[in-house]
This record gives C-alpha cells, sequence and structure tokens, in this order.
C-alpha cells in the first residue's frame, strides 16, 4: 500500500467537474483507493461521493492505493488533487 498527500489547488475546489474527472480515472484502475480529508472518506467511485468530501481550496487529502502499479497510480491521483481546472463560466 502505498499513500501520498495533496493539497487542493483549484480555486473553486472540488466541485462536479474536477470530481467527475477524478471519477473517470478511477474507473481505470483495478486496485483499492481510499481517500481521506477532514470531512470523510471515499472510495472515488461516485461523484456524489467525491462533491460531498466538501474540498475547498487549501484542504488535504491523503490518498491511499493497493495494487498494480500503485506508486504511479497514487502519483496520478495527487496530481488530478492538486491541478488547477480552467472550465469556462456559464
Amino acid at each position: 500500500m502505498v499513500h501520498v498527500e495533496a493539497v487542493i489547488k483549484n480555486e473553486a475546489g472540488i466541485h462536479c467537474r474536477p470530481s467527475a474527472i477524478l471519477i473517470q480515472e478511477r474507473a481505470t484502475y483495478s486496485g483499492d483507493v481510499m481517500v481521506y480529508s477532514e470531512s470523510g472518506s471515499t472510495t472515488l467511485q461516485s461523484v456524489l461521493e467525491c462533491i460531498m468530501l466538501g474540498l475547498e481550496q487549501g484542504a488535504r487529502v491523503r490518498i491511499e492505493v493497493n495494487g498494480p502499479n500503485e506508486e504511479a497510480f497514487a502519483a496520478r491521483l495527487a496530481e488530478l488533487f492538486e491541478t488547477e481546472f480552467d472550465f469556462p463560466v456559464g
């Protein structure tokens, strides 16, 4: 098992669109994934669960990955959590 930490950098936090991207990436991995924050935890299999963590800019998450290529996948998830998404408004 590997664990990494990430800090949310997106100005709007992890809302619907970033959550969907995280869930899509999680769906490509056959191992186990858990994400922990101050407000709870999720397996990253549901956009709603991800949104319910209420991850705002500056929040910290701990990502645990267990399975094949776990180091690389944990790093990829951390990279996504730290992405400053630039979605068009409206």
